[in-house]
């Protein structure tokens, strides 16, 4: 049984547990118990500590702390997600507890679990039973426990490990949500991976996540080393993965897409179709692509500008920050070019693409906010799940963040509107955020799945009405659904309402249901 660890022994587990979530990041995503799919917890769990992975195997036989020290840095700037930002922070509560220790033993190990733990619990505003808080919560005070009986690390991980999974079996009973759904807590789920990873490395076991996943793959990364640029005929390397929703022949969109340029390999299988390809107009791509499902990843690169770039020396690799030419600035968060149009006409600086099941890290939007001209920038997450990911920017960057906790698109404009670049930060940060109460957001969305939710009996294809971020109704009929919203507008005295609309919508039919709330 192992007593201690040092830096390689933690570099190993590490990247095992990496490993693990990406070999398992397809349950975490499955454990979705809300109709409309979101199913990337598993996926931003599984970049947040594959960051981490990354760079530890750079790493040629850290220190104890200098290992814990890279996975916090790596993790923190690949956090994607609330789940991924979770994970993150205890690894970073872990990281600071391991700070000038040279080996770790069970107390240690203890009492770095518990720091983990605390630094979670203190990013988030309101901790909610029945997730990877609890179970990790349970689980360091486990590891406490079992140190005093005994010191040795194996012992006390194992303990840790066995009321992780005790509680997370218990994760039903404390969310409502959940149990209805009669499934666990993703994120708690994926915690008690890391953890089993943990103990089975310290057990000798090797873990390793497949090269592929029964399937043929193509790199995540495109090489240009064999070329020059001029050899490059097509410019962008496209690559995405849909899940398949229909029976439309792969084999047609592989035809299409040799048509539009080179290097093209389309694997598919029951529930997926993954596609890599060198083409001049990736749109072309795209659009094509909708025909067969849903897009769960999308990635473009222009590959001449890869082809191009310099090694740089470390100097040149530190983030690039915009010297300061006013006082305050803006960066938000969006989806789509009409909504970035719209936030850019409200003087906001920069946007960062992503939203619902599009979680930009906090990488992301450390960039964008570093490129800002401004000594204090203001960040609209616009997004309940890309919050956390956005407070983590302050600390990285010497730029001062305020972020204004805008939950979707509608309150992050009313937010801007509130703005006045003449005002002090406190000013701006009480008027931007009190204008956000003011926001009712109403969508309409479509079931994926049948489903029983909220009282209300869900089928797949029925429409969904949300108000806020409480399911409204459902109908098969959406004319029935905006008739309601609108007279619920109607009899709250709402006095302004602005309709947004997707490229799927026509331009008509947006006006008819403006027209409908106008007449109500």
């Amino acid at each position: 049984m192992r007593q201690t660890i040092n830096g390689a022994d933690l570099r190993r587990m590490i990247i095992g547990a990496a490993a693990t979530i990406e070999n398992r990041k397809q349950k975490l995503n499955d454990l979705n118990v809300f109709p409309v799919p979101d199913g990337d917890t598993g996926t931003n769990m599984s970049m947040t500590i594959n960051a981490a992975a990354a760079d530890l195997r750079k790493a040629e036989d850290p220190s104890l702390e200098k290992a814990a020290s890279i996975a916090a840095s790596a993790m923190l700037r690949g956090a994607r997600g609330n789940s991924g930002v979770i994970l993150s922070l205890l690894f970073r509560g872990i990281s600071k507890k391991l700070k000038g220790a040279t080996v770790c033993d069970g107390v240690l190990w203890a009492e770095a679990l518990q720091e983990g733990v605390d630094a979670a619990y203190k990013a988030v505003m309101k901790p909610a039973e029945g997730t990877i808080l609890t179970v990790a919560r349970l689980a360091a005070a486990k590891a406490r426990q079992a140190a005093q009986e005994n010191n040795y690390l194996e012992y006390v991980q194992e303990a840790a490990l066995q009321e992780a999974r005790t509680a997370l079996a218990n994760t039903p009973n404390q969310n409502p949500v959940l149990k209805k759904a009669n499934v666990v807590d993703a994120g708690g789920k994926g915690w008690v991976y890391v953890l089993k990873a943990f103990y089975g490395v310290l057990q000798g076991e090797d873990i390793v996540a497949p090269e592929t996943d029964d399937m043929p793959q193509v790199s995540d990364q495109a090489s240009f080393d064999d070329f020059d640029t001029e050899d490059i005929t097509f410019t962008y390397c496209t690559e995405f993965i849909i899940s398949r929703e229909n029976d439309n022949d792969p084999e047609k969109l592989r035809d299409f897409l040799a048509s539009l340029g080179d290097s093209l390999v389309l694997v598919d299988d029951e529930e997926i179709i993954k596609v890599h390809v060198h083409t001049n107009d990736p749109g072309k791509a795209l659009h094509e692509a909708m025909d067969y499902g849903s897009f769960v990843t999308v990635k473009i690169e222009n590959m001449r500008l890869q082809h191009t770039e310099k090694v740089m020396s470390e100097a040149e690799k530190s983030p690039k920050i915009a010297a300061p030419e006013k006082p305050f600035g803006v960066v938000s968060v969006c989806a789509g070019d009409g909504i970035m149009d719209v936030f850019q006409n409200l003087g906001v600086d920069a946007c960062v693409s992503g939203g619902q099941t599009m979680n930009p890290s906090t990488q992301d939007i450390l960039e964008l906010v570093n490129t800002v001209p401004a000594e204090t920038v203001f960040v609209l997450p616009n997004n309940k799940n890309i919050i956390m990911a956005a407070e983590q920017v302050d600390a990285l960057t010497p730029k001062h963040v305020v972020v204004i906790p805008s939950k979707t698109i509608p309150q992050g404009v009313t937010a801007m509107l509130s703005f006045n670049p003449d005002g002090t930060e406190e000013e701006n940060t009480q008027a931007m955020t009190e204008a956000l109460a003011t926001v009712d957001t109403m969508q309409i969305t479509y079931a994926a799945r049948n489903s029983d939710f909220d009282g209300f009996m869900i089928h797949e294809g029925d429409y969904l009405a949300m108000f806020g971020s409480s399911l409204f109704g459902t109908s098969r009929d959406i004319k029935v659904l905006l008739r309601s919203l609108a007279e619920k507008v109607r009899d709250e005295g709402k006095e302004y309402i602005t309709i947004y609309y997707g490229a799927d919508i026509q331009e008509k039919h947006a006006q008819k249901a403006a027209d409908l709330f106008a007449t109500i």
